[in-house]
């Protein structure tokens, strides 16, 4: 996920790796991974900010949107730029300035609630969103890279599962953390005397700020750890490889064009699933069922006639992000069997039918079958990556810099979604995400027939 634009020399291979193909990067591998893990927690630990935003800074509901428009924005904007930083730098130091960004941008949430200003809180979350992106750009093809390329998809599959263990993991630290306590409503808060809306908005900063210094200071140390571990050389700066020998690349194109979709569609589905529930009535349905109610119960801790309606509901959508976990295990083994372009095949025609399924039905199948996509978008991030630097040597780092812009689909696919909805309804909103599947598994056909005949 992630580009350069710019004409410059790099040579991207995996030194010693051709000649002796027994030998393995585990140590450089579970680095890695812990990068995977840091970002998805920090990525969806933000997300919990949002509630004490809108009454910290006052905000209206487009101004809560721009947070996500300023992470995804981060994409578009420097994945490039990131490629041509590693391009200079190289990765190791790529990596270790990445984390600094970040650690940079959890710094800046304290001024920003301090100050009550919600330009330095979007300020903050795009240098975050820039550290995340530069270790995108560095990490991605790093792990593929090391091993054979038969298992790259198995191996980024994996450190793409510890993404998600960070994603599903965030939202209990930040409701512990972050919402752990009442958050007044603005009516409430604008009721207060000025001495106690100022020691209400007091502890509101502070209940942001504690967080993410202390996640600054873990990231220092991570970078602490990178600056002193031994990683392979990657990078010889000898190449003369450029970004349009990249762009001339058919299938690296292609796989750019699949991220993007597999973001949007992803994030569409996900933004909506709550919305998409009520509008189906699904609260009744629950509520009526037995097993449906032990489960909303169990993890509200409470009894469904105390909880709201979306509480209720978006019990049900953290299925949908954990199923993305652990299809990423078991997709990490699925493409060390079988070929990687094969089983990207069968889950994007598998994505389709579930939503077709979703469209087609009401109630619980209508309910279970979309929360089953999520199982199915596991592996498909990495392995599109995968499968679109496959074979292209020297070009890796700018084709991961191509990737990791894509990335901006998430910014674009849901907006159009949620414009269809407005006019047509979800059902028909959803024929756009099987589109965007329908594309993913053409892609995989592709490769799939090309592995084949190779």
């Amino acid at each position: 996920m992630m580009a350069e634009a710019g004409y410059l020399p790099m040579k991207f291979q995996l030194t010693n790796y051709t000649m002796n193909t027994n030998k393995t990067y585990k140590s450089s591998f579970i680095l890695l991974t812990v990068l995977f893990f840091l970002w998805g927690f920090i990525t969806v630990l933000v997300d919990s900010l949002i509630p004490r935003l809108r009454e910290l800074f006052t905000l209206s509901y487009f101004q809560a949107g721009l947070v996500q428009f300023a992470f995804f924005g981060a994409y578009l904007v420097l994945s490039i730029p990131a490629s041509f930083i590693l391009s200079k730098i190289g990765y190791k130091r790529g990596i270790i300035l990445g984390l600094l960004t970040m650690a940079l941008g959890c710094v800046l949430f304290y001024p920003a609630a301090s100050f009550r200003e919600f330009g330095i809180f979007i300020l903050a979350y795009f240098i975050l969103a820039a550290g995340i992106t530069i270790l995108q750009v560095a990490a991605n093809p790093f792990v593929a890279v090391l091993g054979p390329e038969n298992s790259a998809s198995s191996r980024l599959n994996l450190s793409q599962a510890f993404n998600s263990l960070g994603t599903a993991i965030a939202p209990a630290v930040g409701a512990l953390l972050i919402l752990s306590d009442t958050i007044k409503t603005e009516s409430e808060i604008e009721g207060l005397s000025e001495s106690a809306k100022d020691a209400y908005l007091a502890s509101e900063a502070a209940a942001v700020q504690k967080p993410f210094l202390g996640l600054a200071l873990f990231i220092v140390c991570i970078a602490g750890i990178f600056f002193f571990a031994k990683l392979p050389k990657l990078i010889n700066e000898s190449s003369t490889g450029t970004y349009f020998d990249a762009l001339k690349n058919k299938n690296l194109m292609l796989g750019v064009l699949g991220i993007f979709f597999y973001v949007g569609a992803e994030v569409a589905i996900g933004s909506y699933l709550v919305n998409y529930f009520l509008e189906m009535n699904l609260v009744d349905v629950i509520k009526e069922t037995k097993f449906m109610t032990s489960i909303a119960e169990g993890i509200l801790n409470t009894g469904l006639t105390q909880s709201d309606d979306k509480a209720i509901v978006g019990v049900f959508v953290t299925f949908y992000w954990s199923g993305a976990m652990i299809g990423r295990f078991l997709g990490a083994y699925l493409t060390k069997v079988v070929d990687a372009g094969k089983v990207l095949k069968l889950f994007a025609l598998t994505a389709v039918l579930l939503i077709i399924t979703s469209i087609s039905t009401q109630g619980l199948v209508s309910m279970w079958s979309i929360l089953a996509v999520g199982l199915v978008n596991s592996i498909m991030f990495p392995t599109i990556f995968t499968l679109a630097i496959d074979g292209i040597g020297d070009l890796k780092p700018k084709a991961s810099g191509l990737l990791c812009t894509a990335i901006v689909g998430g910014a674009i696919i849901p907006p159009l979604f949620g414009l269809l909805t407005d006019f047509l309804g979800f059902k028909t909103a959803l024929l756009l995400v099987i589109l965007c599947y329908g594309y993913i598994f053409y892609f995989a056909t592709i490769n799939s027939k090309s592995k084949s005949n190779s």
